[in-house]
């Protein structure tokens, strides 16, 4: 539960210095000193009730006229909420689609510039001394996995497979920091590590897997921001693995910190107390806080300094811990230039920029992102794209069909364009647009009669009621489950979803009762069993929730202006009999497509487009992989429709001679291309040799076996198209 509840008395600036403040000159202000050399200095000039302080999310020391970095949330957009106890406006900022969203897209570039625009943001609003706000830590990416539909938090993390949601998180990861050689744009805190994905009982249950999946599926994401990405921060999860909780499991200490040189360790707000109530692992907070440290926590959003003070008078911890605690943290500070000349800070003149959220850079990135995210899931007889030029009227009906939701880790964006309102600016007046907001009544079944095609948008509701868009001041909300769902298939934060049944279905029976010619457009967090809707309706697009330009991208596709590309990011299942229990965390047992049993409704990679693609022509750039080398994989796409189109070639490796357990098939590279009509692109996808190792256990480290290994190309992972074999050594 990050909300910024926990953080709201501490993270904005209660009397600390802001980073474009001209800052007084100490040793540790001089740019050309070794960092460590300089992270001395700060710590011998700071009195220990300073330290203690910066072991929260105020890393700034007024005295000295060192900044604080600040903290705010910051998965799909900046969240910069009004209220609290200081009563601060509401920021505006760009809000992209939902994380799945972001990852419908298979375009890494593209979430990195996502994460660029966010990152700029950021150093925006902290640089800009009207807004008063230090928000140079954001808590993104994401970076757990879903493997599980019915998971209410599934709509914060890209996906359910770990090289696709490791490489999304590389990419975000590197649009937050920026592109320069030696100071970040923004720094990446990671949520949450590791394996959390329940809600129900999220305080108290422990994961239960062994350490291949630990090291093959459930820290992939993480390891692969943290090496590749740069990332270094992490928040710990409540969960516990294998019986220890997270937030002082000694796998901080000897993986996280010192494995993939994580600086930041920070708990999860409230989840020291739960050592306590939840996890029952001590008799007091001090014992709890006490753990904390020892296990390498250096930033709490839970109630820790008088702990932390009592400990140290009692001699259960120490001021050299606590050093040692704070010297990453500061690498942090340095690394955001906050204690260099603001001269040599390549960012220092943003505040003399034109807010970012307005200009055509942030929003470009926005249209695109949502365009590119939009998924044709079915499109029997070419229903679609609608000429406008052709019909007179179009039935617009739904409860989503006038509104965008938003959810807990969403911000204020600068306009919005619901679906609605796509539509209409898409038809203009010579088209008449007949609205019915739902089933209430005959108002959806008369719209749907009198007009010559029927539009419904159904879905889920990320908050399960509350409108976020109308609740910007309440920042004291905590949001961690106190508002009931009423709806079975709704699930967030600290609910679970109970189905995968679509309630709104029914609806989508009337509308296409009243009008055959019906397209579904399924706004949602989450996947639905909607295999009635798949069965009888012609035309379903998906799109993720909470872009700013969520009807702009549904209506251009709605009508040929864009042609959809996008690929879903998990498999969706038929029904709730083809999964697992919900606590069963071995995914060998039929979770995600590398492991399920039977046939979803739709696997993972899979959309449809207006165009058609052929697949020729797979090569390998050598016949033999080392195990520490590299090949590239190219195959030739064909464009055999009459329009443009985006394809995403999906690279997916079986190993039909592994002396272990290994998945059906894995994916281990992918692209997005734009092809013209009757052009062919040649694709190459690099394969790493060590991305094909398994963990050993008996050895504690990743083998490379010798062997054969499948190639197969595929646009989904049940669609393959081309195989060939590859000899690894």
């Amino acid at each position: 539960m990050t909300k910024m509840r926990f953080v709201s008395l501490g993270l904005f600036f209660l009397g600390l210095v802001p980073a474009h403040a001209q800052q007084p000159s100490h040793p540790f202000n001089d740019p050309t000193m070794p960092m460590e050399k300089r992270i001395d200095n700060l710590l011998s000039q700071m009195t220990v009730d300073e330290k203690i302080d910066c072991l929260g999310t105020k890393t700034g020391v007024p005295r000295l006229g060192v900044p604080n970095f600040g903290s705010s949330e910051g998965i799909h957009g900046v969240v910069q909420r009004g209220g609290g106890k200081a009563e601060r406006s509401v920021i505006t900022t760009t809000q992209f689609p939902q994380p799945p969203g972001m990852g419908e897209s298979w375009d890494p570039e593209l979430v990195r510039q996502a994460g660029g625009v966010q990152g700029y943001e950021a150093r925006f609003i902290t640089q800009t001394e009207k807004y008063d706000r230090q928000i140079l830590m954001l808590w993104g990416p994401q970076s757990d996995l879903a493997r599980d539909p019915r998971w209410g938090r599934s709509e914060e993390v890209y996906g359910e497979d770990p090289f696709f949601n490791g490489t999304m998180a590389v990419a975000f990861t590197k649009g937050l920091q920026g592109d320069d050689p030696k100071y970040w744009q923004a720094a990446a805190l990671l949520k949450h590590f590791l394996a959390n994905s329940n809600e129900d009982y999220r305080t108290s249950s422990s994961s239960n897997f062994d350490e291949r999946l630990f090291w093959e599926y459930y820290s992939v994401p993480f390891r692969m921001a943290f090496l590749e990405g740069g990332a270094k921060g992490v928040m710990a999860s409540y969960n516990a693995w294998n019986g220890t909780p997270m937030a002082i499991n000694p796998i901080l200490k000897s993986i996280v910190r010192d494995k993939w040189g994580v600086d930041v360790l920070s708990s999860d707000g409230g989840a020291v107390k739960l050592l306590v109530t939840s996890h029952k692992r001590f008799a007091n907070q001090k014992e709890a806080v006490v753990a904390c440290l020892k296990a390498g926590i250096n930033q709490f959003l839970d109630t820790y300094s008088d702990e932390t003070k009592a400990a140290l008078k009692d001699g259960e911890i120490t001021e050299a811990e606590i050093d040692d605690l704070l010297r990453p943290k500061f690498r942090v500070t340095i690394r955001l230039g906050l204690l260099d000349p603001q001269a040599m800070v390549p960012y220092s003149k943003i505040k003399d920029s034109p807010e970012p959220w307005n200009t055509d850079r942030d929003r470009d990135v926005s249209k695109k992102i949502a365009l590119e995210s939009v998924v044709l899931l079915k499109n029997a007889d070419n229903l679609l794209p609608l000429d406008k030029d052709k019909i007179k009227s179009i039935a617009v009906i739904g409860p989503l069909a006038d509104v965008i939701h938003w959810d807990w880790y969403g911000g204020k964006p600068p306009y919005t364009t619901t679906p609605l309102q796509g539509i209409k600016d898409a038809v203009g007046p010579n088209v008449k647009v007949n609205y019915a907001a739902d089933e209430i009544g005959n108002a959806a079944y008369d719209a749907a009669k009198s007009s010559d095609v029927a539009v419904v948008v159904v879905g889920n509701n990320p908050t399960c009621g509350p409108d976020m868009a109308h609740d910007w001041h309440n920042t004291d909300w905590d949001g961690g489950g106190t508002l009931p769902c009423t709806v079975a298939s709704d699930g967030r934060e600290g609910r679970d979803r109970e189905s995968i049944d679509l309630e709104q279905e029914q609806l989508v029976k009337q509308v296409y009762a009243a009008n055959p010619k019906t397209v579904v457009m399924l706004v949602s967090s989450f996947p639905f069993a909607i295999n009635w809707t798949q069965a009888h309706i012609p035309a379903i697009l998906h799109m993720a929730h909470s872009s700013q330009d969520e009807g702009m991208a549904l209506a251009k596709v709605l009508f040929g202006e864009y042609n959809p590309g996008g690929r879903l990011v998990t498999t969706w299942p038929k029904s709730l009999d083809q999964e697992p229990p919900m606590m069963d965390y071995n995914i060998r047992d039929g979770r995600t497509y590398m492991y399920f049993k039977g046939e979803p409704l739709y696997p993972f990679g899979y959309g449809l487009s207006y165009t058609s693609f052929r697949y020729s022509n797979l090569k390998t750039s050598s016949a033999e992989l080392a195990k520490d080398g590299t090949v590239n994989v190219s195959v030739d796409v064909t464009n055999t429709g009459s329009r443009a189109g985006d394809d995403v070639v999906q690279l997916y490796i079986k190993y039909p001679h592994s002396k272990v357990e290994r998945p059906h098939e894995a994916l281990k590279g992918f692209q997005r291309v734009t092809v013209q009509p009757n052009e062919t692109k040649t694709v190459q996808i690099a394969l790493r040799g060590a991305d094909l190792a398994y963990w050993d256990e008996k050895t504690s480290g990743f083998k490379v076996e010798a062997t054969p290994v499948d190639v197969m190309i595929g646009d989904s992972s049940k669609d393959i198209k081309l195989t060939g074999t590859i000899q690894v050594r």
